[in-house]
C-alpha cells in the first residue's frame, strides 16, 4: 500500500461541497469559542500596537470616556454651547448729562433740561446789593427736569476735574500742590437727590418740587458755596428703570 505524505494530502484537490446548515452552525460555534481569545487580545493591546491617528470617534463607545481619561489642558480649552441671549434691560438705562461751570447742559444722552442754575433765593439780595431778581430760585444749586418719574431711579453726581484751568492762580494745575484745599481744580463736594420728597427734600424753583426733577448742590471742600470764580463742571447720572421717560415737547 502506497504511503501518502501530509504534503501530498494537502495537494489533493477536494471535491466542491455545498455548505449545509450543519456546516454553517459548526463554523459559528467555532467563532464563538474563539471569542475569549479575541477579548484577551483586545485587553492586552498597548499604545505601540495602535497606529497613530487611526482611532476615530466612531471607534469609541459613547459615554465611556471620562474627564480623568483626558489631558487636563485639553479639558480646560473645551467650551460649551453659547447660551441664549439674556432678557433686554429696562429702557433708557444709564441716562446722563454733563453740566458746565455756568450750570448749563454741555452734553447729554437726551431729555434733561435745566430749570434753574445758581440763582438767588426770593427776598434776598444779589452780590451787588440789588434785590433778588430771579423769582423762586435757589442760590448755589442746579435744578434739572429729567422728564421722568425718578422715584424708581438712582441719581449720582460727580465733579469733573479740569487740569487746564488754574482756579487759584498758583500756577499748579496737575492737582499736586501741597497743603489742604490747595488744588481746587480737583477738589470739591457735590450732592444730588430727587425733588419733591415730603418732609425730606423741597425744591424752590417754580414747578421744580416734583419727582420728575432733581437738584444738584456743588460745594467747595470746606462745604461753603461755590461762586462764578470757582465752580466746576459736573456729571449727573440717572440709573435704573427709565421706561417711563417722556421726551420733552419741542
Amino acid at each position: 500500500m502506497t504511503q501518502v505524505t501530509l504534503r501530498e494530502q494537502a495537494l489533493v484537490k477536494l471535491p466542491s461541497v455545498k455548505p449545509t446548515p450543519s456546516f454553517v452552525i459548526s463554523v459559528l460555534a467555532l467563532t464563538v469559542s474563539l471569542g475569549g481569545t479575541s477579548a484577551y487580545a483586545m485587553n492586552t493591546i498597548g499604545s505601540r500596537d495602535i497606529k497613530n491617528d487611526s482611532i476615530r470617534s466612531i471607534d469609541v463607545k459613547n459615554g465611556t470616556l471620562r474627564v480623568k481619561d483626558m489631558n487636563p489642558n485639553a479639558v480646560k480649552r473645551l467650551k460649551g454651547r453659547q447660551g441664549a441671549p439674556g432678557a433686554a434691560g429696562p429702557a433708557g438705562v444709564g441716562r446722563w448729562a454733563l453740566v458746565d461751570a455756568d450750570g448749563q447742559i454741555e452734553a447729554q444722552s437726551g431729555g434733561f433740561e435745566v430749570v434753574s442754575a445758581y440763582d438767588v433765593v426770593n427776598n434776598t439780595t444779589n452780590p451787588d446789593g440789588t434785590p433778588g431778581s430771579v423769582p423762586a430760585g435757589a442760590f448755589g444749586n442746579v435744578y434739572i427736569d429729567a422728564n421722568e418719574d425718578l422715584s424708581n431711579n438712582g441719581i449720582v453726581a460727580v465733579i469733573a476735574l479740569q487740569n487746564q484751568v488754574d482756579q487759584n492762580d498758583d500756577g499748579i494745575q496737575n492737582g499736586r500742590a501741597p497743603g489742604p484745599d490747595a488744588n481746587p481744580e480737583f477738589s470739591g463736594e457735590i450732592t444730588a437727590t430727587m425733588c419733591g420728597i415730603a418732609g425730606v427734600v423741597g425744591c424752590a424753583p417754580t414747578g421744580a418740587n416734583t419727582m420728575e426733577h432733581l437738584v444738584v448742590s456743588p460745594r467747595l471742600s470746606d462745604g461753603s458755596l461755590t461762586d462764578d470764580q470757582n465752580r466746576k463742571r459736573f456729571y449727573v447720572i440717572v440709573a435704573g428703570d427709565s421706561s417711563d421717560y417722556v421726551p420733552p415737547a419741542r
